[in-house]
């Protein structure tokens, strides 16, 4: 004969909890202070560090495009001036815009046809239109990262070195610098530089920041960034 018995669930004490101790609280006003004074200052240098940023990968990527488009031509003279080229430019009410690409025409300057394309959107590295930098102007026809005054705040710039009272910088199929070859007429390699180059952008507010250019290498970096 079987016996039911029955099963008896056991008993647990369940401690509910109301609410945060005091000194959860204090814990947490502490953590939120330290995350505060960490990013406040953070947030002040952001558009200095995008601005820098923006500039050296222009001047790189213009590195990258020399080393893989051999620009020799031995029966022209002027084949140098096809040096693939960073410089910045400015509208007439002084905004400060940056383009890259390379003077196949060799008429001494650079066009829309020429500008190399932005990787991050397709659009030209070059503004079309140099006679202003308006609001109204149609700004979506060249890559916003040009824009080195609306998008960033840079109001000049100052060549040093080897870029001393220049805005640009070329290379040719070696990755080497070179300044001033716009106007070569004998490809002699007169425009290569053996000194560092240094370009020194300023803010709206005053703060600047520089890029220098090894000789030979064509090494760009942030001055007081070395691993940039």
């Amino acid at each position: 004969m079987m016996i039911n018995t029955p099963i008896q669930t056991p008993h647990i004490d369940v401690k509910e909890r109301v609410g945060f101790t005091m000194i959860e609280l204090v814990m947490v006003i502490v953590v939120l202070g330290i995350l505060a004074a960490l990013t406040i200052p953070r947030l002040d240098r952001d558009l200095k560090q995008e601005a820098s940023d923006t500039v050296l990968s222009s001047i790189r990527y213009t590195q990258h495009l020399a080393l893989t488009d051999n620009k020799h031509r031995f029966d022209t003279p002027t084949w140098q001036r096809a040096f693939w080229k960073f410089s910045v430019e400015s509208c007439s009410g002084g905004d400060l815009f940056l383009s890259v690409g390379t003077d196949m025409d060799l008429q001494g300057d650079i066009d829309a046809t020429e500008a190399a394309l932005d990787p991050s959107n397709g659009k030209p590295m070059f503004w079309l239109n140099t006679a202003t930098c308006a609001p109204g102007d149609d700004l979506t026809a060249s890559s916003e990262n040009i824009f080195l005054t609306k998008k960033y705040g840079l109001t000049a710039i100052a060549g040093g070195g080897s870029c001393a009272g220049v805005q640009h910088i070329g290379f040719d199929h070696l990755g080497r610098p070179h300044v001033g070859f716009s106007a070569s007429n004998v490809p002699d390699y007169g425009s290569y530089i053996n000194t560092q180059c240094t370009f020194t952008f300023t803010m709206s507010d005053g703060d600047t920041f520089t890029i220098n250019i090894e000789p030979e290498t064509g090494y760009a970096y942030i001055s007081d960034q070395l691993g940039s």
